[in-house]
């Protein structure tokens, strides 16, 4: 399977979808995941990493890649909190 993406490769491209998601237009939402790997890729993880916690995610509109708060830059990250801190966390279930 030559087109299969290495957990590296995979996040390389949420980090770099993260540089051009536009805090005016992004979507938002969380789910429950470990906070040590949000996107859940890394079975190998110790137990004491384990634990849960809500996590964030921003996609640019029409994207399918959703992307961590973790891998996008300070300043978007910081925009897209002050946007979205009067949303309740249900109002980012949209997507359900």
């Amino acid at each position: 399977m030559e087109n299969e993406l290495t957990v590296e490769q995979w996040l390389a491209i949420r980090k770099e979808a993260g540089l051009h998601i536009d805090p005016n237009t992004a979507e938002v939402t969380w789910s429950y995941a470990p906070t040590a790997d949000p996107y859940g890729v890394r079975p190998d993880l110790p137990e004491e990493l384990k634990q849960v916690g809500r996590q964030y995610f921003a996609r640019s509109p029409g994207s399918d890649v959703w992307v961590s708060f973790y891998d996008i830059p300070d300043a978007t990250r910081d925009a897209l909190w002050e946007k979205h801190t009067h949303r309740t966390p249900t109002d980012l279930l949209d997507w359900l």
